[in-house]
């Protein structure tokens, strides 16, 4: 399957990473195990520490931004790049460890069959090797919460709404591209939009790792400022007219 993937396309892996000097090594390591027909570009979102120096010491190449702009404004900066480079898949996922590459191939799979276009890595599903994700319970609850909304609006079940680990097309990066992709917190509300977009969604079973070496970006007085603002987003998302996210899909056609 990996020779497949490997002659059928161009893939790129991106990862935003702030501050993972600890990790970042390890995490391109796996990716070049696992999944070693993909490119990996790392985004460094105005790290403090040594994390471009050892991204870059593995051969990965790097983009700077000139200060802490945010985890979505990362994303969208890779998914700007790939474009540009003419990548025809991308997975996405983080620098910090908890992502395992192991998983990248199921994920490609689903979209490159053409079976869905966005492919999530779900820690939490019931198909999940018997591994269990034991969450804070502030961030279990808001998992929970997110999960019925999601589910309930799009008429799909999504058990991990916040789960950054997703293998996408080409189409569906030229929506992220656009601005209607969220700069902060791109979690179920970008779930929401996609499917106003039209695209297609599936959860794929993925183990995640407990991040042990530093805060999550849910964590402190995080957690409410989070939960407002996807309320407002999903709110916003729901005004928003259908047509108007099939106009921003196609903002960055090449």
């Amino acid at each position: 399957m990996k020779d497949t993937l490997n002659k059928a396309a161009k893939i790129l892996t991106i990862i935003p990473a702030f501050n993972e000097e600890h990790t970042i090594a390890q995490v391109i390591s796996g990716i070049k195990v696992h999944a070693p027909y993909c490119d990996i570009l790392v985004i460094d979102d105005g790290s403090s520490d040594a994390t471009a120096l050892r991204a870059r010491a593995t051969g990965a190449k790097i983009i700077h931004l000139p200060f802490n702009m945010g985890y979505g404004i990362a994303l969208q900066t890779g998914y700007k790049y790939a474009l540009e480079k003419g990548y025809h898949y991308m997975v996405q996922l983080d620098g910090d460890g908890q992502h395992d590459p192991r998983y990248i191939e199921g994920l490609l799979s689903a979209v490159k069959s053409g079976e869905t276009d966005v492919a999530i890595g779900s820690r939490f599903s019931k198909n999940n090797e018997n591994h269990v994700y034991r969450a804070g319970w502030m961030k279990r609850t808001g998992i929970l919460l997110f999960s019925a909304i999601t589910s309930l609006i799009i008429k799909q079940k999504v058990s991990d709404p916040t789960s950054g680990y997703q293998a996408i097309t080409r189409k569906v990066a030229q929506f992220y591209a656009s601005e209607a992709y969220p700069c902060d917190y791109p979690d179920a509300d970008v779930i929401i939009m996609l499917n106003r977009a039209g695209f297609r969604i599936k959860e794929i079973p993925v183990v995640m790792h407990q991040n042990k070496n530093k805060k999550s970006m849910h964590s402190g007085m995080k957690p409410l400022y989070y939960v407002f603002k996807m309320f407002l987003s999903i709110f916003l998302t729901l005004l928003r007219k259908r047509e108007l996210f099939n106009q921003g899909s196609g903002r960055v056609c090449p």
